[in-house]
């Protein structure tokens, strides 16, 4: 195993770049970025169109989340790899074809962490701001939102390993990330597959693995955080009367 690593490192590394397209384990992490990146700003539009009041928002809202839950992601690779060079009427890369499809898919997932989010929050904010004139849009935007995302930060990066994962089926299309670049490895070796594809595995995990504790770590850093607010407040609010009895 510390033969193929150590003579494949950069294959699996950069796959064939800068003589080819990216690949490898750079290729992986950009599309996971790329997913999670632009599937956020997507995702925080149809949680709140989900919980909007307005139906004409919420049902259709509703009906997408239903639809692409439903569908498993390889479907969505195969539909988008050979239908929209269909509508466009030109060919369209591997790369950019499962770059859009993890877009989509993820924005779906990453709304139900918003959506939850935001419905953990007490209820009392939303009332408490409605009571000072703001309107839907105005609390959401300065009151809710902050805090649910600030609270979901742990499962955003939990879905981000759940993407990297996801971009191993981007073989199927024929993008150079790194399982593509572990199957290259392989038609090169030949006669060691097991021993390739638990170097895949190990490169997966060590990924995984390392964002998990960045999770962990983020959400007992988040947990303190918010123990010492609440502290905070409820000595604030027991100094409070003695302060304004003395006066």
């Amino acid at each position: 195993m510390l033969d193929i690593i150590h003579q494949y490192w950069l294959l699996f590394l950069i796959g064939s770049y800068p003589n080819g397209p990216l690949g490898g384990i750079a290729a992986t992490v950009l599309l996971s970025v790329i997913g999670i990146g632009l599937a956020f700003p997507l995702s925080v539009l149809l949680a709140l169109a989900q919980l909007s009041p307005y139906k004409a928002l919420r049902y259709p809202a509703t009906a997408i989340r239903y639809l692409l839950r439903s569908i498993p992601l390889v479907m969505l690779i195969f539909g988008a790899y050979f239908i929209v060079p269909i509508i466009l009427g030109r060919p369209v890369a591997g790369f950019t074809t499962m770059a859009v499809t993890l877009v989509i898919f993820q924005s779906v997932y990453l709304a139900e962490i918003v959506r939850a989010g935001i419905e953990s929050l007490p209820k009392g904010q939303a009332e408490a701001a409605a009571a000072l004139g703001m309107g839907y849009w105005t609390r959401t935007r300065k009151i809710i939102l902050p805090q649910a995302l600030t609270n979901m930060l742990p499962s955003m990066v939990g879905q981000f390993v759940t993407t990297i994962k996801d971009t191993s089926l981007g073989y199927v299309i024929g993008v150079n990330e790194l399982t593509y670049a572990a199957n290259q490895v392989n038609s090169a070796v030949i006669t060691q597959p097991f021993t390739v594809f638990l170097v895949l595995s190990l490169a997966y995990f060590v990924i995984c693995f390392a964002l998990t504790q960045a999770a962990r770590l983020l959400e007992a850093h988040l947990e303190r955080r918010n123990s010492r607010t609440v502290t905070h407040v409820t000595l604030n609010a027991q100094n409070a009367p003695a302060a304004g009895h003395s006066s």
